[in-house]
Formats: structure tokens, C-alpha cells, sequence
């Protein structure tokens, strides 16, 4: 007789599809969505009556690029400047937001009579419309670069903040107690416990934050300031200029597609583990 007994399947045993396969297939219908798009843009603005200044032919824009980005970066006429500026502004903001966040997320999360008090006013200041503070900013800090940063700094700085109290309080008990138990010291069963296992919830804000940083620099951009991509989106559209306002658009959306990749690399290497805890735990039910 068999005896028939219900085991946890290890990860690494789950048969799954060729990993180069899969991956040439969806490059593949990327690719072809992305022809798909341009060809009916194309269509649409040859064939489609559409005048220039509503929707620009992919070659005016294709132009704009080209142009602007021939400029040598040190030229204000070139995209690479203002590309620098907002990216400047974008990622300081971004690594003090996310860095704060995480710091003060773990520390209400240890104390919870602070994480009690505190908490309110911070959902509070979060429902508040980012857009109406960048105006005090500039009045308080001119039209430099700190208005821009500081917006920059309070976008990130939640996402970060709530989830680092999410995963604080995703942590097992029992094994906490079982560090202790083991004599642990506290410092032990924060790096080899808490933040491993808050990890996951870190990064997921993370890919919340990074694509913020670009929109507060472009917010506080659009409020008052003398070079950047937000300053160069309202000259051009101001100017009925709808080729270039797609330009740098369409470079927003490279930049975007590239830090999205890059925190997910980031996410794999140092979070590798949870995937194969979430493919082992299904495989157990």
C-alpha cells in the first residue's frame, strides 16, 4: 500500500517554463505593441486630419530629441541641462524622503505609543494636496532649488514611512521570541529578523517613491523655476511648441521605465528570498 502524505514542495523542484523563452515571448509582444502604437499615431496624424499643434507627427518629435539633446550639457539650450537639474533635484529629494521614512516608520513602529500619537497628524499632513504647499515653498525658500527638493522629500517620505511600519509589524512573534530565547541581542534580531523580513514592504514603497521624485520636481517646477524639464513643459506649451511638450514627455517616460527596472533588480537581489518563500508556501496548500 502507498501511503499517500501531504509535503511542502520545495521551490526550486516547481516546473516552469524555459526562463529565456519567456522572456524572448514578452520582449517580443512588447515590441510589437510598442510598433503597433507609433504606426497608429503615425496614421492618425497623417490620415487622421489632426493639425500639428494638437498632435505632432512622430518625426517633428523624433526631431525635437535629436536637437536637444546635441547640445553639449553645459549649454541651457540642450535637454541634457535641464535633464541634470530636475534629475539633481529629483534624487536628493528622493534619498532623503525614502531615508527619513524609513528611519522614522522603524522607530514608531518600536514604540507604539509613539506610533498611537503620531500617526494621526501624519495621515493628516499626507491627505494634503502637495500642489497647494509648493507655492509657501517658493515664497519661503525663493525659486533655488530647495522649494523642488522639499516637494521632493514629502512625496517619498510617506510611502517609505507607512510601509516600514507595515512590514515592522509583519514580523513573526514567535520568531522574535525565539531570538530572544536564544539571547539575541537586540541589535541581532533587528538586522537578522525585522529588516529582512520588512524588506519586502521597504521596496514596495520604494517603487512608489521613485516614480514620485520626478513628479515633485516637476510640480515645483511648474511653480517657479529658472531651468529644468517642468520650466521647459510650460514654456513649450505656452508657446504651442506640442512636438517638444512630447519630447519630454516621452523622455519622462524612458527615465521612468528605467528606474522602474532598476528598483526591480535592486528588489530581486535583495529580496530574492521572498520569492521562493511565496512559491514554497503555495505549493504547500
Amino acid at each position: 500500500m502507498t501511503e499517500i502524505t501531504n509535503t511542502a514542495i520545495d521551490a526550486d523542484l516547481i516546473p516552469t517554463p524555459p526562463k529565456k523563452q519567456l522572456i524572448s515571448t514578452e520582449r517580443l509582444l512588447t515590441f510589437a505593441v510598442l510598433i503597433g502604437l507609433l504606426l497608429a499615431w503615425q496614421a492618425t496624424t497623417t490620415w487622421g486630419g489632426v493639425p500639428e499643434f494638437v498632435l505632432p507627427q512622430p518625426m517633428s518629435v523624433l526631431n525635437w530629441l535629436i536637437v536637444g539633446f546635441s547640445y553639449p550639457p553645459t549649454n541651457p539650450a540642450s535637454l541634457w541641462y535641464h535633464l541634470g537639474i530636475t534629475a539633481y533635484e529629483a534624487f536628493l529629494g528622493f534619498a532623503i524622503g525614502t531615508t527619513l521614512g524609513i528611519i522614522l516608520g522603524m522607530t514608531l513602529a518600536r514604540y507604539r505609543m509613539a506610533e498611537r500619537v503620531f500617526y494621526p497628524f501624519i495621515v493628516a499632513f499626507q491627505s494634503l494636496p502637495k500642489i497647494a504647499i509648493a507655492p509657501l515653498l517658493v515664497v519661503w525658500f525663493g525659486f533655488g532649488l530647495e522649494p523642488k527638493i522639499i516637494i521632493v522629500v514629502v512625496l517619498t517620505f510617506f510611502p517609505l514611512l507607512v510601509n516600514s511600519i507595515t512590514g515592522y509589524h509583519s514580523v513573526d512573534p514567535d520568531r522574535i521570541n525565539l531570538a530572544r530565547a536564544c539571547n539575541a541581542s537586540g541589535a541581532q534580531i533587528f538586522w537578522k529578523i525585522i529588516l529582512p523580513s520588512a524588506l519586502p514592504y521597504i521596496f514596495a514603497g520604494l517603487h512608489m517613491a521613485v516614480v514620485l521624485c520626478f513628479l515633485g520636481a516637476l510640480v515645483g517646477e511648474f511653480v517657479g523655476a529658472q531651468a529644468g524639464l517642468g520650466m521647459l513643459l510650460l514654456q513649450y506649451n505656452n508657446n504651442m511648441q506640442v512636438a517638444g511638450v512630447f519630447a519630454i514627455l516621452i523622455v519622462l517616460g524612458v527615465i521612468g521605465f528605467a528606474l522602474n527596472m532598476l528598483m526591480r533588480a535592486l528588489e530581486n537581489y535583495f529580496c530574492f528570498w521572498a520569492r521562493r518563500s511565496a512559491v514554497a508556501a503555495d505549493g504547500a496548500k
